[in-house]
């Protein structure tokens, strides 16, 4: 395993364990996270993402693999098992991820699902009849962002 792949593996290994911080300090300070909810996140709200993600999520379970090098792009797949807070909906979502590191950190970061698959699931018969739709995906996406900037303000307030 070369020392870009090795990150990668320490990143969802830490995952696994509910190591937020450990993950967090896998990314540089210049760091950028994109996925279909979460969008052109800086370092600061992409290291708070995960652990919001992580201190709410009571029952997520995680594997992963196929973590593949080319330069200094590193590909691997994920696969998350939980439930939904908002809904109390299982879900599993299927992520192709893609990685470039610099000086041993990941300065970008970016998780591709299928949205609409994971709306369905997320949201129930909601997700089935607009999780497709532009509109549905954009207020997910302001949800979110609004529930991030939420919690961000509150651990910088601690």
């Amino acid at each position: 395993m070369t020392a870009n792949e090795q990150i990668i593996n320490q990143f969802y290994t830490a995952f696994q364990q509910n190591n937020y911080k450990a993950m967090q300090d896998c990314y540089a300070d210049n760091a950028v996270f994109n996925d279909s909810v979460f969008k052109n996140l800086d370092a600061q709200q992409a290291r708070a993402m995960w652990q919001m993600l992580i201190s709410r999520s009571g029952d997520m379970t995680l594997t992963f693999g196929n973590i593949k090098e080319e330069g200094n792009k590193v590909a691997a797949y994920w696969e998350a098992h939980y439930t939904f807070t908002a809904t109390g909906k299982k879900v599993i979502n299927k992520i192709d991820a893609a990685f470039e590191i610099e000086n041993g950190k990941i300065v970008k970061h970016t998780d591709t699902f299928d949205f609409y698959k994971w709306a369905k699931q997320a949201f129930g018969f909601g997700g089935l009849l607009l999780g497709w739709t532009n509109s549905f995906k954009e207020k997910v996406r302001q949800t979110a962002k609004k529930k991030l900037d939420e919690y961000l303000q509150k651990i910088n307030q601690q």
